[in-house]
């Protein structure tokens, strides 16, 4: 299945006037990187996002997110988000967080 490619048109949009900001096709989707690090991206229809571990078994509670496991090992400090938990507002939520997460690891 390749990736919603609709959800990268609204997530390039969201940052467009992000600094630092690139992007790379990565796990048959597209990733985001910030000074290098990945901070999100796309697979499938699913928003993939980079929070660290800290907050990670509490945003695993939320409805429509679950932990980013697409090789049958979850990914530590990163989750997915179903269609229906990144809503327009809900997006920019998203990537504010993963954002903020990604700005606190050294550049690469």
């Amino acid at each position: 299945m390749p990736y919603n490619e609709n959800l990268e048109m609204r997530i390039s949009e969201t940052i467009a006037e992000w600094k630092n900001i690139s992007k790379k096709k990565m796990f048959g989707g597209v990733c985001y990187l910030c000074n290098g690090n990945m901070m999100g991206g796309i697979y499938k229809d699913f928003l993939i996002i980079r929070l660290g571990t800290d907050d990670q078994e509490k945003i695993l509670k939320q409805r429509f997110v679950k932990a980013f496991d697409i090789t049958g090992k979850p990914m530590k400090g990163w989750v997915m988000i179903e269609p229906e938990g990144y809503g327009k507002r809900k997006l920019l939520d998203w990537l504010e967080k993963a954002h903020a997460f990604v700005a606190t690891l050294p550049k690469k």
